[in-house]
């Protein structure tokens, strides 16, 4: 099974947890960081309506950012992230730490709603370790 990731709010982060393990190169193909709209739209195939309607932080864009990177990789086994990690730009509506997170395997895309709490690094790292769990369990990996 292989692996791609569509990382916006955490920048990159996962991909290096990713390539921390040793032999991940067998299976890890690569990574867009869409931290832009534009970049969403281009790189990842995002919808510019699903922005405009839900917002970049939304289960919408987390799912097409999902989706778009297993049409521009290849892959077996997707995920996208986007959030709020502060210390800014968060709203009522939407909160610093609010951060979906989508798993797509085969016809299958999963998006889980999260809100993280602490400061930006920790709500990425946080971010890091829910979208593993979740990696985990498409695989029926056991956490």
């Amino acid at each position: 099974m292989t692996l791609a990731l569509a990382e916006s709010c955490t920048g990159g982060l996962l991909s290096s947890r990713i390539t921390d393990v040793p032999g991940s190169s067998e299976y890890f193909l690569g990574s867009i960081v869409a931290y832009a709209n534009g970049v969403k739209v281009s790189g990842l195939g995002v919808r510019a309506a699903t922005l405009r309607r839900y917002g970049a932080v939304s289960k919408e864009t987390a799912a097409e950012m999902a989706r778009g990177v297993k049409n521009r990789l290849g892959a077996g086994l997707t995920a996208g992230i986007t959030g709020i990690a502060g210390p800014g730009g968060g709203t009522p509506e939407k909160p610093v730490g609010l951060v979906y997170i989508a798993v797509s395997k085969g016809r299958t895309t999963i998006v889980k709603r999260f809100v993280f709490k602490g400061g930006r690094k920790s709500i990425k790292k946080q971010s890091t370790e829910a979208a593993l769990l979740m990696l985990a369990e498409a695989l029926g990996i056991k956490s």
